[in-house]
Order: C-alpha cells, then sequence, then structure tokens
C-alpha cells in the first residue's frame, strides 16, 4: 500500500491525513494472467492501482481479433475513462497480462470522497493529465521505422515487458505477428 500512498501523494496536494483515510476505501485484489479486471461490453465501475504484475488493455478489431492498445505497470492506475465518466459498455478490456496484484476502489466509494474531500478532484485532473501524457509518449515510437526498430525501442523502454508478458501480447501492441516477432528476436540473437 505504500506505493499507493506515494501515488496519491503527487504533487502534494493532499495531506497525510486525507492520504490515509482514502487509502482505507481500497481493497486488494489478485487477478490470475487472463483474469479481467473488465470484460468487453461491461460497465467500468472502479478505479485500480496495479501494485504488482502488469494489466494488459485490449480491443477487437473489425475481425474480432485482440489488439493490445497499452501495458499498465506497476505504480501505475488503470480504468476505462470513456466507460467509467459515461457509464456506458466498455470498448476496450483491462486484462492480467501476468499475475497481478491491484488496489480497487469502487466508484460510489471514490465519488463520495471526492464530495468530501474538495482537493481530491485536483488531485485526479493531475493523476489523469499525466497518466494521458506518459501514454502519449509510451506509444510515440510506434509510428515510425521498421519492425525491428519497433521492438528495439520496446526492448529498451520495457525491458520488465520483454520478461513478464506472453509474446503474443507484446506482438499484437507492436502490431505484427507473433511470427514475425519470433523472427525478429532470433534474427537479434544471431546477429
Amino acid at each position: 500500500m505504500e506505493k499507493l500512498y506515494t501515488a496519491l501523494s503527487f504533487g502534494g496536494i493532499l495531506p497525510d491525513e486525507r492520504i490515509r483515510y482514502i487509502l482505507s476505501h481500497f481493497e486488494q485484489m489478485e487477478l490470475r494472467e487472463g483474469d479481467h479486471l473488465l470484460g468487453l461490453g461491461e460497465v467500468c465501475h472502479s478505479i485500480g492501482f496495479v501494485q504488482k504484475g502488469v494489466v494488459r488493455c485490449f480491443a477487437l478489431d473489425k475481425e474480432g481479433v485482440e489488439v493490445t492498445k497499452y501495458f499498465v505497470r506497476p505504480n501505475q492506475f488503470v480504468v476505462d475513462l470513456e466507460s467509467y465518466y459515461d457509464l456506458k459498455p466498455a470498448e476496450t478490456a483491462l486484462q492480467a497480462a501476468v499475475p497481478t496484484q491491484l488496489w480497487v476502489i469502487k466508484r460510489n466509494a471514490w465519488t463520495a470522497l471526492n464530495e468530501e474531500i474538495p482537493k481530491l478532484y485536483i488531485l485526479t485532473k493531475s493523476l489523469t493529465e499525466a497518466t494521458l501524457l506518459n501514454k502519449i509518449k509510451d506509444n510515440d515510437f510506434l509510428n515510425f521505422g521498421t519492425a525491428s526498430d519497433k521492438y528495439r525501442e520496446f526492448m529498451k523502454r520495457y525491458p520488465d515487458l520483454v520478461l513478464q508478458v506472453p509474446q503474443q501480447h507484446i506482438a499484437s501492441y507492436l502490431k505484427i505477428t507473433p511470427q514475425s516477432l519470433s523472427r525478429i528476436k532470433k534474427k537479434m540473437h544471431l546477429g
């Protein structure tokens, strides 16, 4: 819970006693690899914080094939913002890519806390903006270079994910086939 405390301390917006009070509303959740925090078509009613593990965010393409949009790593919040705020069925699923431990807070508890602690809204806005900016930076390399270049950059940026996440999810994120990724990896190890 110390990592979640640190995340809620972001920007020094909330005093210690308020952070500890907010923490008391979170519950621990364990997901096995493949378990969903949010399934396609479900309405998002909670916000998660990844303590350990990796959550994969994916959608379906026109052919019904899963396409990995991004990964949520330890010390990051995970929520489908559109489903959460608009209470509409999620077009994106949130799934444990590996065994994952999360701290989760229900929507109604978070809403009540926002009414009780006005500065929590400012913290939420700051965290949301920081997360969105990081997502933009995280994904910028996907638009340039060859598949090999993208995989090299992925390895450089996320060495932990390369070791943990199943190859098919990494290939999907890089928008290449698992077979292409295998060939790239083989060439890199030979060269």
